[in-house]
This record gives structure tokens, sequence and C-alpha cells, in this order.
């Protein structure tokens, strides 16, 4: 199967200081009679899916490698029944606590049966697939939920690097060296947009302690406003997050969002994406807001797309893996700055058409929870299926300890 790509690496080896495993909700409508059955059924499903069969093997010094090996039993866990949404949101939020050990299993399937109050649903079963972050990121891992949940589109491959390709890595140095000078001098000249400045530390920054939180906000996708979904709740996150802080006697006047970001070119790993920061301008009108967060969101996408980035991708793919691996141990949570990317994470991905099914029952929305980290208490998913999108607030309660009066204003400010 090939070593991890360096980023993955990277991502394996952070994952035991920062937890970021991601879970991704379906829920389905309507009564499924045997659960049990629909579960095995699913089972047999993943089996047909190489990457559903992935483990890592870390030995040495050297970089993990992925292995094959059976879809097992345990992969797959029936909960006792939650009751109503908000039960089920609160028994989500608890599993954060139990990440994967991707040496065991790189995923799992947890299933609620028999929820009540589903929005636009009523009641049905909910499945969170949890994926670790390793194996996918939040495109792969809708492309590995879907098919999953019945979409006959097959997960594309990703090539494994090259086993020489560390000594590539003085000619690929140079390379983005140059290349860096060359982004230097287009963002002297305005070709591209210099990098975003960065935001205060404020409260929704704090260490994420106390009770984690969940709370969804659920729309048609023709009510969102905004030129594009994404920038629609970015605009409104400004205007509730800053109500929210100015109440607390916050100053939230530089307030930005950190955005994760497809990049640009061939896949050449399972994590294919950075994040930008962006500001929100909370003092703005909602019209003009949501303008501003536009054109900085493509700003952000051409300079991403710059070939110093891509060349500095390349470099850092050919980086000796004991090196890289020393280079992670150096990470130390507990360091505190005084700036940061941004107040929060918004992160949004379009699942796609509502062709989901577990069994008999049809997926009527999905959401997702960014995971919080050292330095970011509150976290933002958006997330749409068919018609419908789930706008998620996961929060711990040093960040926001009043996480229903944050979510009423967010609801609020999506109706402008």
């Amino acid at each position: 199967m090939g070593r991890l790509a360096a980023v993955d690496a990277q991502t394996y080896w952070m994952a035991a200081t920062i937890p970021s495993d991601q879970f991704l909700l379906y829920a389905f409508a309507g009564p499924v009679p045997d659960v049990p059955a629909v579960v095995r059924a699913l089972r047999e499903r993943a089996r047909r899916c190489p990457d559903f069969r992935l483990r890592i093997q870390d030995r040495g010094p050297g970089y993990p490698r992925w292995v094959r090996g059976d879809v097992a039993a345990q992969q797959t866990v029936v909960h006792p029944v939650p009751g109503r949404w908000a039960d089920l949101l609160d028994a989500v939020a608890r599993l954060v606590d139990d990440q994967l050990d991707p040496r065991a299993m790189a995923w799992r399937l947890h299933v609620f049966p028999e929820v009540e109050d589903i929005p636009g649903g009523g009641d049905g079963v909910v499945a969170v697939l949890q994926v670790a972050h390793a194996l996918a990121d939040g495109v792969r891992s809708l492309a590995l939920a879907a098919w999953l949940f019945g979409r006959d589109t097959p997960v594309a491959p990703v090539a494994p690097p090259r086993p020489l390709e560390p000594l590539a890595l003085p000619l690929r140095a140079c390379r983005a060296a140059r290349t860096h000078r060359q982004l230097v001098r287009d963002t002297t000249t305005g070709v591209v947009a210099p990098p975003p400045d960065s935001c205060p530390v404020l409260s929704c920054n704090n260490r994420p302690e106390g009770r984690r939180r969940i709370r969804t906000v659920v729309r048609p996708r023709v009510r969102i406003p905004g030129p594009t979904v994404t920038v629609g709740v970015l605009a409104a996150v400004a205007d509730a997050l800053a109500g929210y802080l100015r109440e607390r006697g916050e100053d939230p006047s530089r307030l930005g969002a950190e955005v994760p970001m497809a990049k640009a070119g061939q896949r050449r790993a399972r994590n294919h994406f950075g994040n930008v920061g962006v500001g929100l301008y909370p003092a703005l009108p909602f019209a003009e807001r949501a303008a501003r967060v536009a054109d900085e969101l493509a700003m952000r996408r051409r300079r991403a797309a710059h070939p110093a980035m891509a060349a500095a991708d390349r470099a850092f793919a050919a980086m000796p893996g004991p090196l890289l691996r020393w280079g992670v141990a150096q990470f130390d949570p507990t360091l505190r700055s005084p700036t940061v990317t941004g107040n929060t994470v918004l992160s949004s991905v379009n699942r796609g058409p509502a062709d989901l099914r577990f069994g008999s029952a049809a997926a009527v929305l999905t959401a997702g929870f960014p995971a919080l980290s050292p330095m970011m208490g509150l976290t933002h998913g958006v997330h749409g299926i068919g018609d419908t999108v789930t706008i998620s607030i996961y929060a711990a309660e040093s960040a926001v300890a009043d996480i229903d009066s944050y979510a009423a204003r967010l609801a609020a400010a999506l109706d402008p």
C-alpha cells in the first residue's frame, strides 16, 4: 500500500496532541424495521471500497505505512436510543472523547435508531461516520460516506509517495525558494493579495475546557442570504458572534474566521486542503459585509493558487520521515499567542444530492463539527445535502458559556 504522504503522517502524529477525528452526521427520515440487518449490509458495502479496509502501521523512526485488513464488526456501533434531536446532539458531542487509533481502525460508524424531532424529517435514524483525519480530509470523507450510504461513485485512489522521494528534497527546496521570491514580488506589485492580518485573541479562542456542546440551525438553501452559502453564513456568523462578544464587554471590531479551502492541482495526499483567514467586518451592513467577505475569499483562493504554494507543498512532501516526526514532537500545545488566524473556524462542504439511504429511510440532512484546538474553542460547520443546509455550532463551555443564546443570535442573523 505504500507509506503515508508527509501531510497525512503529520496529521496522524499531531492527532495524539490535538484530537482531529471527523464526525459526519447523516439523518434519515422514516422507520427502519431491522436496523441490525442494515448495519450488516453497510459493513459488506464498506468491504467493497479499499479505503474502508485501511489501517496504519507505525514502526521505526520513518514514515508510517498503510496496510490492508478487513472491516471488523466493532467498526459499527448501535447506540441506545438517545431520544429527541437535542439528546442526539449531546450524544454526538460525547463521541469526541473516544478518538480512533488508526492502527486498529481508521473509521467507525455510530448508529442512533429512533431519533425524534429530526429537523425537517420527524422521526428517523441518525448515522455518524467517524473518520481519522489521516485517512481523509473533508472532501474525501464525504465521498467515503456517500459510497457507504448508497451512492455508486467509487472513491478515487490516491497514489502513494515514491520510495525515494526524500532524495528530491534539495532540488524541490531550491524551487520552493525561487518561487517564494516570485510570490514576494507578485505581492509587492499587487498581482496577488498579501497574507491576511492576524486577529486579536477573544474569549472564543479560549482553550477548550468544560462541557462541549453542539447546536444546529437548519435552513432551506434558498433562505441562506448572500452570493453563496459559505459567504452568507460567514456574514451571519459575523453578526451573531460580534453581538455575543459585545454583550460580554469584548471588542469584536477585528473579528475574523479561519476557512478550510481545497487546494488547486492534483491530489497527492489524502489531506489536500489549506486554511485561509478572512475578515468578517461586523460593523458593515449585511450586504456590504457579504460582498467584502466574498472578495477576500477570492483573493485567498488566488494567492493559494500561486506556483509558490505548490512548490512549497512539493518540498514538504519530500521531507525525510525522521525529521518530520521530530518536528511534530516539538509542538507545545500549552503555548498561547496574542493573535490568531481567525476567532472561529467555518468549514463549508456541499455533500451533494439527497440520494443517500439507510435501508428504506432517505437522507434529509447532514452536519459536521470541525474539531476544537488549543487556540480555538468555537467552530462552525456548514453542510448541505439536497436543498437543506445545516449550520452546526460546536463549542467548549470555556469559550461560549451560553451556547443557546449564541445559537439564537445566529438563527436571527441568517434571516436579515
